[in-house]
């Protein structure tokens, strides 16, 4: 059965992306359109309830179409720069996540509806492109979308991004919540490394890539075609193109090594250099090891 956590209204349960044509089944679910098609072709019945249901039977929902659209546009003319307080804020004082020079919020839409999203604020860090860029970053499947970045007032880096309901990989592993089979964690393995050939493309090197920095929106324990991972945190090194370090070094996460998962030749350099895809490469195997020895 294809049940899902999400309850992002914006956001189609099987692909997990915003929606561009949502159609509403007899169920009562949006979905997008060609992704309900296809699984009304192979199963017949609907991913929510498992009652049976028709592809005649969708009608288009022109509400949330325009919902989505509203918020598209908004963004654009904000050229996806967004206020704090203003457009968005907060969902609750403390961080869902925290680490060095690195905290996670949930967060809230004020003046109109949109996704379901976080608050990653990187202390320490400047943005070394236009809002756009990173937006455009995250159109792959198995990229955590950023949605923009906020303007504030505590000399940090604010992106707006979206949030996974299901936690990350290596939380979901340590606490046996998640137990995939071979195949499952091998569709996990070859999602992640589409984003990291994605991220090549553009000339990006992840630099911590590692079980934590894997974010799950849907899992199963036996069936790899509903597990959906997506890749977070790439950039943050001290040799990133897409980040800068201002002010103080020691507030920030750029700067912190994570030796687990690092190459020798990042050892080697103090990680003050020889960041390369090869070195994401030598990650990408300790990132299997230990998703496969949990």
């Amino acid at each position: 059965m294809f049940v899902t956590s999400n309850t992002d209204t914006l956001k189609c349960p099987i692909t997990f992306e915003l929606f561009r044509d949502p159609v509403t089944g007899q169920d009562g679910h949006t979905y997008e359109r060609d992704a309900i098609i296809t699984w009304l072709q192979k199963n017949g019945a609907s991913p929510q309830t498992r009652e049976p249901m028709t592809i005649d039977s969708l009608r288009p929902n022109h509400i949330v179409k325009q919902l989505v659209d509203e918020f598209k546009s908004s963004s654009l003319q904000k050229h996806f720069l967004f206020r704090f307080g203003i457009d968005i804020r907060k969902a609750g004082k403390r961080p869902i996540f925290q680490t060095q020079g690195k905290s996670i919020y949930r967060a809230e839409w004020i003046s109109k509806p949109g996704p379901d999203v976080v608050l990653l604020k990187i202390e320490g860090a400047k943005a070394n492109r236009e809002a756009g860029y990173y937006v455009q970053l995250g159109s792959h499947p198995h990229i955590v979308h950023t949605y923009g970045m906020v303007e504030n007032d505590f000399n940090a880096l604010m992106l707006v991004q979206e949030y996974a309901t299901e936690g990350d990989l290596a939380e979901l592993l340590k606490e046996n919540e998640f137990q995939p089979s071979k195949l499952v964690l091998l569709e996990i393995f070859l999602q992640i490394i589409d984003a990291m050939v994605y991220l090549a493309n553009y000339g990006i090197v992840h630099g911590d890539l590692a079980c934590r920095n894997v974010l799950v929106f849907r899992l199963h324990n036996s069936n790899p075609q509903e597990n959906l991972v997506k890749l977070t945190d790439f950039g943050l090194t001290r040799a990133s193109t897409l980040y800068s370090v201002v002010g103080s070094t020691a507030s920030t996460t750029l700067v912190v090594v994570p030796l687990r998962y690092a190459a020798p030749e990042i050892l080697l350099s103090a990680g003050l250099s020889n960041y390369s895809e090869k070195s994401d490469v030598y990650s990408m195997g300790i990132l299997m090891w230990e998703a496969c020895s949990q």
